[in-house]
């Protein structure tokens, strides 16, 4: 034959397909069918027949169940509840290509709406040339790391203009000279990426345990004329602690004038972005400092958009977002493209804006209000932990009720010497449905590979654990919450050194590690 089977083999291969064409018609009850009995292996390849919608949804789900509770993971930023209008926002978005300006002229301007927005929002000063662009300079981006990255290749490529006119060098020798960006040891993994991908030098500067904050002092210390720029992080992601934005840009315009220098700011305001602009007790941060080039944010953190949603906003074009614009027309057309993912649904654009409208000013003011609230509920339950001889549990690590985050962070009392530490009690924690994250004070140094500890006064093995209170977190939330920890402490004081043994290996498994981001 043809095929190569003989007719018994035939026989069976018709059965399988005739049961698998059964199996795929839509009134199947899924549990009563051989997909709920069916082992999926890591190796799978893709099954020759297609299936039902309702039980391909089905299998899905079921690995869906075996995940945490995403409303009880207090290790994430991101917002994960959704109304029923921000879901239908989400599926308008995924048909719309909104690199495809030309053809959905209506549903970029959606975009640009919602970016000039964020950059009111941000005090940047209105651009001359707005009403060439309609918007502000800036983009809508898949997260801020690619805004991180965005920014931090303008800041490269303005430095390297500079650095080539100021010692009379051709543009093929400044490429071969490595520039450096400062930035604190409290960085998120998007600036790793910058480091690694984009021919930059970390310089780091290393903050203490008691602030998680850089220094003005300890930035300019960092600084040569082969620097391409200073980050500052509105909302460490360890302690939600925010750099002293206003303190270094005063240092910069001093040393800049002094040096002949122009280095600016890039604030990383993944976080605290969304957070500051409605804390009055917040100095200066954004474009109303002289020397903030670009800030950048998550809008599915404290945006309160869908995931994988992020937001660049330049200063000005010339020679900052210029360097990253690059003109595409083989979709019909002509439009300018900044971001470095080019084809992407407007899910996340269209839920952005979503949200600003259905919350207004007031309302993202009433969600902050609440999560400090409840932020505050938890910090002052921990401080009131203490153990038999009346010592405290915790040592409190965050900036306390104001001008930060509302992120409660702590370790267990090192002077208690107890025999588990703050990954133990994220270990603990699970059983509750809790996920509360606990990690090791340590970075890893890009430069030469090596792990480092995060501060300058504790060891890279200090550990602790952090709790972020987004808007979902409700009051009885918070109540359960403390009533877990509390019952996570007594039972692991109850089985004190036995707890150490039992454990051990469970953490050696997992590298000693917990969740950072």
């Amino acid at each position: 034959m043809a095929s190569g089977l003989t007719s018994e083999e035939l026989e069976k291969e018709n059965a399988v397909l005739k049961q698998a064409l059964m199996q795929a018609g839509a009134g199947a009850h899924y549990y009563a069918s051989a997909d709920a009995v069916r082992e999926i292996k890591d190796d799978m390849q893709m099954p020759f027949m297609g299936n039902s919608g309702n039980h391909c949804y089905r299998m899905l789900s079921d690995f869906h169940e075996l995940d945490c509770r995403e409303r009880l993971n207090t290790s994430s930023y991101v917002n994960v509840v959704l109304e029923d209008e921000e879901v239908k926002a989400v599926n308008l978005g995924m048909r719309i290509n909104i690199a495809d300006q030309t053809t959905y002229p209506s549903s970029f301007k959606v975009h640009n709406i919602t970016l000039n927005m964020i950059a009111n929002l941000w005090n940047c000063p209105k651009p001359a040339d707005f009403d060439d662009y309609g918007a502000f300079p800036g983009a809508g981006t898949v997260g801020s790391t690619e805004a991180c990255l965005l920014g931090g290749l303008c800041l490269k490529f303005r430095w390297r203009k500079w650095y080539a006119a100021r010692h009379g060098l051709t543009e093929g020798e400044v490429r071969g000279v490595y520039p450096n960006l400062v930035i604190s040891t409290c960085f998120q993994a998007a600036w790793e990426k910058l480091f690694r991908y984009m021919d930059v030098e970390a310089k780091f500067v290393v903050p203490s345990k008691d602030t998680f904050a850089i220094t003005a002092e300890g930035v300019k210390a960092q600084i040569d004329d082969k620097t391409i720029g200073v980050v500052c992080i509105l909302g460490n992601h360890y302690g939600g602690q925010y750099d002293p934005v206003w303190e270094i840009d005063e240092m910069l315009q001093q040393l800049n004038e002094e040096m002949g220098y122009q280095v600016g700011i890039h604030v990383d305001g993944a976080s605290g972005a969304f957070i500051a602009p409605f804390q009055d007790d917040v100095p200066a941060w954004d474009f109303r400092l002289p020397t903030v080039l670009s800030i950048s944010a998550s809008g599915h953190k404290f945006g309160e958009s869908v995931c994988g949603t992020g937001w660049i906003v330049w200063r000005q074009r010339e020679g900052l977002s210029e360097h990253v614009a690059i003109s595409v027309s083989y979709l019909g057309g002509k439009a300018d493209s900044y971001t470095l993912n080019f084809s992407r649904p407007a899910s996340g654009i269209f839920v952005q804006y979503y949200k600003f409208n259905r919350l207004g000013f007031a309302g993202y003011r009433a969600l902050r209000d609440n999560q400090f609230s409840n932020a505050k509920h938890l910090r002052d339950a921990l401080k009131s932990f203490n153990c038999e001889d009346g010592r405290p549990y915790f040592m409190m690590l965050d900036d306390g009720d104001t001008k930060c985050l509302p992120v409660v962070a702590a370790m267990l009392n090192p002077e208690l010497a107890l025999p588990f530490d703050d990954i133990d009690l994220q270990h603990q924690m699970q059983q509750y449905h809790w996920y509360v994250s606990g990690y090791m004070m340590s970075y890893h140094d890009p430069n030469d590979e090596e792990t480092k500890a995060l501060f300058w006064d504790l060891p890279a093995t200090q550990t602790m654990f952090r709790v972020v209170v987004k808007a979902n977190n409700t009051r009885v939330m918070m109540d359960n919450l403390i009533t877990s920890l509390k019952k996570v402490l007594e039972e692991m004081a109850s089985l004190g050194p036995g707890f150490k043994s039992m454990h051990a290996p469970k953490k050696l498994k997992t590298g000693m590690k917990g969740h950072a981001c």
